[in-house]
């Protein structure tokens, strides 16, 4: 993307930004309504339950840099920021939440950038979701532009929490007091085991229905 901005500081550049984040979020989101149209059509089973997409917003940007202790720039924004992009894919279960990671990976023309998988290795705050960082090339009249979008897969049991702890997070500023940072651990592993016993009683009905079916 950098390539395609003349000056990062002018207004132009940017709109240009803005306007390219906008568009990878377009051609991301076609991308995901398509696989799920697919699923659908071929299992007769919606792995996605929700898409929520954003662009995260000037203050947000300038906070991120600032805390990572980067100048406030557009180049440092587009160089820095990877989420400036997010695609939010809200499933049912956990193995949905691999299946779709696995299909998003294939896509020819997406690029997967980075992979962190905080299912398996939570944050030390109880957090737990699929991030993957993906760049789709955005075409142009006259270029092809590389662009950054953040997806990230959860269930729904995971996104309540997330929602949660994103709002404890801005009311105390990252410092929320000790009870409360343990409270919410301790509702994350209340999270972990609603979604292994769903996953579980999913795949026991799964089970029975395939045995009527043969039967």
């Amino acid at each position: 993307m950098q390539a395609a901005l003349k000056n990062y500081d002018d207004v132009d550049s940017w709109k240009t930004v803005m306007f390219l984040y906008n568009a990878a979020l377009k051609e991301v989101g076609t991308k995901l309504d398509i696989l799920n149209d697919e699923f659908q059509h071929v299992h007769s089973y919606n792995p996605i339950e929700h898409i929520k997409t954003r662009i995260k917003t000037p203050e947000s940007i300038v906070k991120k840099l600032k805390r990572n202790g980067h100048e406030t720039s557009i180049e440092n924004m587009v160089r820095y920021v990877n989420d400036i992009a997010g695609v939010r894919l809200i499933c049912s279960f956990t193995s949905d939440i691999y299946r779709l990671a696995e299909m998003i990976g294939k896509q020819s023309d997406l690029k997967v950038l980075s992979i962190k998988d905080y299912i398996k290795n939570p944050k030390e705050s109880g957090y737990k979701s699929y991030h993957m960082l993906v760049s789709v090339p955005i075409f142009l009249s006259d270029s092809v532009v590389d662009t950054k979008v953040e997806i990230q897969i959860r269930t729904i049991a995971m996104d309540f929490w997330a929602s949660l702890e994103h709002k404890i997070y801005y009311k105390f500023e990252g410092k929320a007091p000790d009870y409360i940072s343990q409270e919410l651990r301790e509702c994350a592993d209340m999270v972990s085991a609603l979604d292994d016993k769903m996953l579980s009683l999913n795949e026991a009905i799964t089970a029975l229905a395939g045995e009527r079916y043969t039967t």
